[in-house]
């Protein structure tokens, strides 16, 4: 299975966006802004290149 950047991160990005509006309706709009959108993006960074860097271990012979 090929994946391209787009088709990659695409996913990612709706899952986060997602998050962050259902948060807004739950949380003060500030500290969603301010301190967890910051964090995710941060953490979904590291967990897709831990993944790729994975999946190019299981991928080679």
């Amino acid at each position: 299975m090929e994946f391209d950047f787009v088709s990659s991160v695409g996913p990612l990005v709706v899952i986060v966006a997602v998050a962050i509006v259902a948060l807004t309706s739950v949380m003060a709009p500030s500290t969603v802004f301010m301190m967890v959108l910051p964090s995710m993006i941060v953490f979904s960074v590291i967990a897709f290149f831990f993944g790729m860097k994975h999946g190019e271990f299981r991928a080679s012979p």
